[in-house]
């Protein structure tokens, strides 16, 4: 299958300007579901190349990218959704995961090209197992407000509370740094955290786990590793394909175990960055008969 330079070159021998991104993108997803024999959703954000713009996260508007994309499909073929995603919108993944699964059910497996991070693998997680390469990386799902960790915020206030019963004089050191959050804010990242745990842990084993003798317990201890990467070392931590099978215990497979899937899955990622870089196009939802919706930088 084509390299990155071998894939810019074949869209510039189409000369058919924009059109041609779109043109090579739809004709390998149209190969790879030909090896799979199962449907394909692409899920594209371009916020490596487009960083800092709104929209290029996970939001409730993706609903109809999702609504398009599954429309006309034989439901029975199950689905492989290609996921490359900076994250975003609890509330918006948990309506997204809950809408494909009334369409495939369980029958969903998450592939992973390069990078599914934060929300991203809260929705590779609740898939049946995950495509990953030596390349691919997911990422913790501790909640975020901006930059600031929700759990990090909880933890803070909890050892404040704790302190201060132990040291009352501690109290005004305390006061000076509980005060820069407004009123709401530490309940908002206690139910954040609370809820984005609660999702993964349930869809974990209902699907992934779903089966085995200890499950809940599988799924309670994936779920707190995610959590952990992200509130101990860093929330955009890379978590490698060695990571998330033996340092977390989510079921992925290797990509490398198919040289020809692999060959297809890479060119097809190469087809969406191409497109993402040179046109306006932020995200593409897009399944492999061509049916898509792009949002374009506004």
């Amino acid at each position: 299958m084509p390299s990155w330079n071998r894939v810019l070159e074949q869209i510039a021998s189409y000369n058919q300007g924009a059109a041609a991104l779109d043109s090579v993108r739809r004709e390998y997803l149209q190969r790879l579901h030909e090896k799979t024999g199962r449907n394909l959703i692409g899920y594209y954000s371009g916020w490596l190349q487009k960083p800092n713009l709104q929209g290029v996260e996970i939001t409730d508007l993706d609903m109809n990218g999702f609504m398009n994309a599954v429309h006309g499909l034989d439901r029975s073929k199950g689905l492989d959704l290609i996921l490359h995603t900076p994250g975003g919108s609890i509330n918006a993944t948990e309506s997204i995961v809950d809408y494909l699964r009334r369409m495939f059910g369980t029958d969903i497996r998450a592939i992973i090209p390069q990078l599914a991070m934060s929300a991203g693998t809260m929705i590779a997680c609740s898939c049946k197992s995950i495509l990953m390469g030596k390349q691919s990386s997911i990422g913790p799902i501790d909640p975020q407000f901006g930059f600031i960790s929700a759990k990090g915020v909880k933890d803070e206030f909890e050892r404040a509370m704790r302190e201060v019963k132990e040291d009352p004089s501690r109290a005004e050191i305390w006061r000076v740094i509980i005060e820069k959050y407004h009123p709401t804010f530490i309940a908002q990242c206690e139910n954040a955290c609370r809820w984005s745990e609660e999702l993964v842990r349930d869809w974990l084993e209902s699907n992934m786990f779903a089966g085995e003798p200890n499950a809940h317990a599988l799924a309670k201890e994936v779920t707190d590793e995610l959590v952990r990467f992200g509130h101990q070392i860093n929330h955009g931590k890379h978590l490698s394909v060695d990571d998330a099978r033996s340092k977390i215990g989510l079921t992925v497979e290797q990509l490398e175990d198919d040289q020809e899937l692999q060959d297809l899955v890479l060119t097809v990622h190469h087809a969406y960055m191409h497109t993402l870089s040179n046109s306006p196009a932020i995200k593409i939802t897009e399944n492999h008969l061509g049916a898509a919706i792009v949002e374009r930088i506004r």
